[in-house]
């Protein structure tokens, strides 16, 4: 039973912090045009999306997976983030661009 109060809390939690460095860095939806953009690289992002068997919540899920394609952004020079996949399964992919 311990178990899984525990489980189901940490389902909630984030453990992903945003690097002051990527405070800056912009997302922007699946496919968004990013003309005039230098492109910077691609990036791979996954979290656990389930914990002892439990789901974890898809919004906290996508969240992390966000934050860490800016936290990677940021260590690439890119001050903007496009998405290239739609969160599945704990995993996302982003490509990275500086725009002006």
């Amino acid at each position: 039973m311990v178990w899984i109060s525990l489980a189901a809390l940490a389902a909630g939690c984030s453990w992903v912090r945003l690097d002051e460095s990527a405070a800056t860095v912009r997302v922007l939806s699946l496919g968004a045009p990013v003309a005039g953009c230098q492109y910077k690289g691609e990036i791979s992002t996954s979290v656990t999306n389930r914990l002892a068997g439990i789901e974890r919540n898809s919004i906290k899920v996508a969240d992390e997976l966000e934050t860490l394609a800016r936290n990677e952004a940021a260590s690439l020079g890119a001050n903007t983030l496009r998405a290239e996949s739609e969160p599945v399964a704990g995993e996302q992919r982003f490509t990275a661009y500086v725009c002006p």
